[in-house]
Order: C-alpha cells, then sequence, then structure tokens
C-alpha cells in the first residue's frame, strides 16, 4: 500500500554500500522507519530527501515490517540550521528527544505541529536555545510528566512566592520551603517563564528576550527535572552541553 506522508527526518542510519534507513516523523503515520535504497549515492534522487531536519513530503510503501521510501518532495531543507554549528546542536537534540519520546506508527498531530514550528523558527533564526526550553516543557506531556506549575505542589496555594522543588515536582511557595530544603532559589521571571513555556501555543511566538541569568536558570531546573523524572539519557544533550561551555567559555573571552 503506498502513502503520502508531510514530515521531518528525525534520524538516519547508513546500511549497507549504498542504502539508508531513514526515520521520519509525520502528520499522519507518527514515527516510522523506511529502506531508502541507494539514497548515500549523490545521483540518487533520494539523497537529498534523506538528509537529517529535512521537511517534506514522503511517498512510501508500508507494510507490516518497515516501509519503503520510494519517492521523495523536499519542501525545506533547512539550511540555516546546518550552516551554524549551534543551532545545529539545538535541533539535533529536539530530533533526538522526539525519537526517544515517541514509538512507532502513532500519530500526534500536536506533536508534529510542535516539532515542524519549532525547527522551523530555529531555521529562521529565533533564539535556539529558547525554543529548545519550550520544546522541552511540552514534551513533559509526551512523556507522561504533569509538573505542578499553577498552584504550590505541597499546600495547593495559588498564591505566593515561588521555587522549584524537584522532590515534589513542580513549583513549591515560600510557605512549604522547609518541606523540601534541596528546592531551587529561583527568580520570579523564571517562576513566569517555566509557566508559560509549558502552556503556550508556539505558533503565536513573538520576540522573546531572556537575560542570561534567567537562561542559566531555566536550563538548571529544566535539566534536574528531566534527569529526575524522564530515564532518558540522550548524546546530543551531552554534546549539546559541551557546546554551551564552549560557547560560555568564547563569550568570556571577549
Amino acid at each position: 500500500m503506498f502513502k503520502k506522508c508531510e514530515g521531518i527526518v528525525i534520524r538516519t542510519n547508513d546500511y549497507g554500500e549504498s542504502n539508508k534507513i531513514v526515520t521520519i516523523y509525520s502528520r499522519e503515520l507518527g514515527k516510522v522507519g523506511l529502506m531508502a535504497r541507494g539514497a548515500k549515492k549523490p545521483s540518487s534522487r533520494l539523497a537529498s530527501v534523506t538528509q537529517l531536519f529535512t521537511y517534506g513530503y514522503f511517498f512510501i510503501q508500508a507494510g507490516s515490517g518497515m516501509g519503503t521510501l520510494h519517492q521523495g518532495e523536499v519542501i525545506s531543507s533547512m539550511r540555516s540550521i546546518r550552516e551554524d554549528i549551534f543551532t545545529t546542536a539545538y535541533a539535533s537534540y529536539i530530533l533526538e528527544l522526539t525519537d526517544k519520546a515517541t514509538e512507532n506508527n502513532k500519530p500526534n498531530p500536536f506533536l508534529f505541529e510542535l516539532l515542524h514550528q519549532t525547527i522551523h523558527y530555529m531555521n529562521e533564526e529565533y533564539d535556539a536555545e529558547i525554543l529548545t526550553f519550550i520544546y522541552e516543557m511540552k514534551m513533559l506531556n509526551v512523556l507522561g510528566l504533569h509538573p505542578t506549575l499553577n498552584e504550590c505542589a505541597v499546600c495547593h496555594q495559588g498564591e505566593g512566592t515561588f521555587h522549584f522543588s524537584i522532590r515534589e515536582g513542580g513549583f513549591i511557595c515560600h510557605r512549604c520551603l522547609e518541606k523540601d530544603p534541596y528546592h531551587l532559589k529561583i527568580s520570579p521571571m523564571t517562576v513566569k517563564l517555566l509557566r508559560l513555556f509549558y502552556y503556550i501555543d508556539l505558533k503565536r511566538l513573538g520576540s522573546i528576550s531572556v537575560k542570561p541569568e534567567t537562561k542559566k536558570q531555566l536550563k538548571f531546573v529544566i535539566d534536574q527535572y528531566y534527569e529526575e523524572y524522564s530515564g532518558l539519557f540522550l548524546k546530543t544533550k551531552r554534546f549539546l552541553n559541551q557546546m554551551e561551555s564552549l560557547k560560555q567559555s568564547l563569550s568570556d573571552e571577549k
């Protein structure tokens, strides 16, 4: 059975001398693995459509096992992402997070839109670090995680000064801080942005300017939460952390 899918290439693996196994996340079918025969050959009609980050239409033959990619049509190669090593690192992490957090053949049109919009904004040179924070917050639901961000996770009061408790799984107010002596002290702006990033419709994202100290707090909270609850240990995350350290070193030298 032949099908046409709108999708994004999220993983590629060489197979033999000339073939590739390509994983796409599609609007219609969710995550699917496809055999792309001859795709490693520069002259192949599949060469361009099987590059990482590529957004396009994929014409596939689906079966009980792995499908076959017969042809494709590139809508966007996401060229700007490839031309910047830091943006490449953020985008690669987004793709691996999507891959590891999803099962094959389970469509999720909301997640497809989120992935497409995030990669598109990165290609348009929006702040890739902020986009990554938003994506991480929104992926929590996909992972079955639901942090408490509208009230105190202990007393359930909606008013107060909040910090973050990894142990309690969300915000903790000034009245309950002694319940978790290891709570993470964060600024009111970090509280606001964590909540915003979790709920925002990415299509409505405008210009967001975030101070370096606030970014540092956002990264620390999100990283700690993922480490405690997600069960994911991603190679691209380690590489991204190395790239961020390099970026900070270059900034300090100026």
